[in-house]
């Protein structure tokens, strides 16, 4: 994911390393304590609106490993090819994922609001398991077309090579399938978020407050979408980087924190904060951890009496 590896100090170069490996750290450390508050209640696993948001959780994990995985290697060993195609699949696919998912979480809440008595019906755990199948498929499928497209163009011989592991420099694809895809969710977003809005406005006292929940939820989808874009935005600032030959590893390196690691806390800031549920079983989670604790401090003297 780095261009200037090599341009670096070694100073400058452990710095950016450290600071990567840390936030990647604390950021899947956050994302997992959520993943493992989800699969320790079935209340979560028995809906679909959280099998969705664990999957988005999960996918962030995956994709954020991935990014400081190339981030630290492109500094400290020369990358194979095909390691570097392998690292960097993984993150293409996982990146489309995210937008993906989240037209799928928007139009799940859709359905909760304006079609409340389908909704059961409609959105089931095994319904959602094979969306999740869909969106990995959908996403594989032009980043397989992009290896496709490099096996034609380049010959097996380029695999022995050690090479620059950047996207725009091995996968020469154009980005038709991400303008699409992007600009589906961003219609699906949009067009929920209004149809719930307008339930919302039309919606008893007894229904209006959750569904103003919705659509602000709804909304928050459409700022994930927005950051999520900003992975698209990151060749403008590797432009700025070339005219600015003296600040170009600070740009680089502060557009892969602003596009690849930092949005990645997001998920579980807006389902794990502001999600009711979500938030009282992590409250719950903690107080037992507490008692817990507090027994252990309580019992331990007794034993050492006996002793």
């Amino acid at each position: 994911m780095n261009l200037t590896g090599r341009l670096d100090s070694f100073s400058d170069a452990f710095a950016k390393n450290f600071i990567t490996f840390a936030l990647g750290l604390i950021i899947n450390c956050i994302n997992g304590f959520f993943v493992h508050i989800y699969f320790k209640s079935q209340v979560f696993q028995r809906d679909p609106r959280y099998v969705l948001y664990v999957h988005l959780v999960i996918n962030d994990i995956i994709m954020l490993t991935a990014c400081v995985m190339l981030h630290i290697l492109t500094y400290s060993v020369p990358l194979g090819f095909g390691t570097c195609c392998v690292l960097l699949l993984i993150v293409i696919i996982t990146n489309k994922n995210n937008p993906l998912n989240l037209a799928g979480m928007a139009i799940e809440r859709y359905i909760a609001v304006c079609r409340p008595l389908h909704h059961t019906q409609i959105c089931t755990v095994r319904r959602t398991y094979i969306l999740i199948g869909l969106i990995w498929a959908i996403s594989s499928i032009n980043a397989l077309t992009d290896v496709f497209f490099l096996l034609v163009k380049r010959p097996m011989l380029v695999f022995s090579k050690r090479v620059i592991c950047h996207s725009t420099e091995n996968f020469a694809c154009p980005h038709v399938f991400q303008v699409v895809t992007l600009s589906f969710v961003f219609l699906t977003v949009i067009i929920t978020y209004l149809k719930v809005f307008f339930a919302a406005r039309a919606a008893s006292t007894a229904t209006k407050d959750s569904a103003r929940k919705v659509h602000s939820t709804i909304l928050l989808h459409g700022v994930q979408l927005l950051i999520c874009m900003l992975s698209y935005v990151a060749p403008f600032f590797n432009l700025l980087a070339v005219r600015l030959p003296a600040s170009r590893t600070k740009i680089l390196f502060s557009s892969f924190l602003v596009t690849n690691v930092l949005p990645r806390l997001l998920s579980p800031l807006i389902y794990g904060v502001r999600d009711q549920r979500f938030s009282s079983h992590i409250k719950l989670y903690f107080s037992c951890k507490c008692c817990k604790a507090k027994k252990v401090k309580r019992v331990s003297p007794v034993h050492k009496r006996f002793k």
